[in-house]
């Protein structure tokens, strides 16, 4: 497989090079990247610990970051890259940003969106899953392994 600058893999990599930011500053290894133009405007990973905010999600984050890169609230010309699927906190919000795509790794099957409901997202957002599945799954996985032998 071809490593383009402007993949989806690419990008996603940037957004698992924040969810090991998180892992190493023992938060939930989630991380995100939002790209407009092919650039990256926004990057974040979650923080709830350290911001002692339960709303601190690697998205919300994001969202809050690319939206004053932009100077307006929507990023209906934008994709959110994640490495799990966001929670229905996280995809309600991009709902309001009217994001033009949303790609992820990981599902999650206790907590994710789609559990609930695809139509959480605009109607306009593209939904991609399971760029990188693997990395993301993996990087989780020891994290929470890690948490219980500690």
């Amino acid at each position: 497989m071809e490593l383009s600058v402007f993949s989806d893999e690419h990008f996603m990599k940037e957004a698992l090079k924040e969810a090991q930011k998180a892992f190493t500053e023992d938060e939930v290894p989630v991380g995100a990247v939002i790209v407009c133009d092919n650039k990256i405007i926004a990057r974040s990973h979650n923080m709830t610990e350290r911001l002692n905010d339960v709303t601190a999600h690697a998205e919300m984050l994001a969202f809050t970051s690319a939206t004053d890169f932009l100077g307006g609230k929507y990023l209906n010309e934008c994709t959110l890259y994640v490495t799990l699927e966001p929670c229905i906190m996280c995809a309600g919000a991009s709902y309001w940003t009217q994001l033009k795509k949303v790609v992820y790794g990981a599902s999650d099957e206790n907590r994710g969106f789609s559990k609930l409901s695809q139509n959480i997202l605009h109607p306009k957002t593209e939904i991609k899953f399971g760029v990188l599945d693997k990395d993301c799954s993996e990087l989780l996985k020891s994290f929470f392994i890690k948490k219980r032998n500690d």
